[in-house]
């Protein structure tokens, strides 16, 4: 039987200082719940929060989740991990320690307290796919050995975990995998496409293309993911995913450029430079699962979302 979610819970929402987990934060917050963020802030930060100060009903902790955490609270959201290529490069063993410890003890956390716990997993999981679009039946194409690896493997072994604790110990879990994310409260420094391109536009810079150009992603602006990853906690106990959440709508590189430019009135050029390894050449999620179990399809086209996502980058770039 699916849970009434009717009533107030206390939920824990670890990496809520990133940018997906405050935007969680703010639904989770919005819909009565009592709410413990836990973030290291190493890519996270307090001023994706600080509109929450003062709420009795919000409280922080600086911790890693490398290491265990005694708390009370009615279900996880395990948002952890730094997420984009720069930052999870930079310190790539600790990297797949997030991941993996992380799972591990957001997982036996679960297991004492007997609740419910969501994995934020990721299309990454895919790899550079040789199937498309992206169902969640592929197994993937994954480079265990590479640069992207302490992420794309990390990850892969967190859903691993995950459904061992479900068969093993009966834990409810939900696991989400999702697809490129934007809007406000991007981190201006995570490399991210959307991110660099209007940064660069703001600017005036080059705009960077990697290779000609020609390979694509589709973009879910956050607002809908955070819908879909709420759906997808308060869905019956039997489904625990995994599930792709993202807009099916793809650009490629240059197109996503060229409507950044537009947004932006840049007159920036745009630069082509050599791909990156294991760069994947596209990526587009099959929605299907989540349309069908969930309910859920997205609705705010990518000319939409850049909109406000534009005005965040040029008030915090004039701040």
């Amino acid at each position: 039987m699916p849970r009434l979610y009717d009533s107030r819970k206390r939920v824990l929402v670890t990496g809520g200082a990133g940018f997906l987990g405050s935007h969680l934060i703010d639904r989770l917050l919005e819909q009565g719940h009592d709410v413990l963020c836990v973030d290291n802030l190493f890519t996270g930060t307090k001023r994706n929060l600080e509109h929450h100060h003062g709420n009795p009903r919000f409280e922080f902790l600086r911790h890693d989740v490398t290491f265990p955490l005694y708390v009370e609270v009615d279900e996880i959201y395990n948002l952890a991990c730094p997420a984009s290529p720069i930052h999870y490069q930079h310190d790539p063993v600790q990297t797949t320690k997030t991941s993996v410890h992380g799972a591990i003890n957001m997982l036996g956390l679960a297991k004492r307290l007997g609740c419910r716990i969501l994995q934020a997993s990721t299309s990454e999981v895919y790899g550079d796919p040789s199937i498309h679009p992206q169902q969640e039946s592929y197994w993937g194409n994954v480079n265990p050995i590479g640069p992207r690896s302490c992420y794309d493997e990390g990850k892969r072994c967190a859903e691993t975990l995950f459904f061992d604790y479900h068969r093993q110990h009966g834990l409810e879990i939900k696991v989400a995998r999702i697809f490129n994310t934007y809007g406000p409260r991007m981190h201006p420094a995570d490399g991210r496409v959307v991110s660099n391109f209007i940064i660069q536009a703001l600017k005036g810079e080059g705009i960077t293309l990697y290779g000609d150009g020609s390979q694509t992603r589709s973009f879910c602006y956050v607002d809908d993911l955070i819908g879909g990853l709420i759906s997808l906690m308060e869905s019956p106990d039997g489904f625990t995913g995994p599930v792709n959440l993202g807009n099916p709508t793809e650009f490629t590189m240059k197109e996503l450029a060229q409507l950044i430019i537009a947004e932006t009135s840049s007159s920036s050029p745009l630069v082509n430079r050599p791909l990156p390894q294991d760069d994947p050449k596209q990526r587009k999620p099959d929605i299907t699962l989540a349309q069908k179990q969930l309910g859920w399809n997205p609705k705010i086209p990518l000319e939409e979302g850049l909109k406000p996502t534009t005005a965040y980058f040029r008030t915090n770039l004039s701040a």
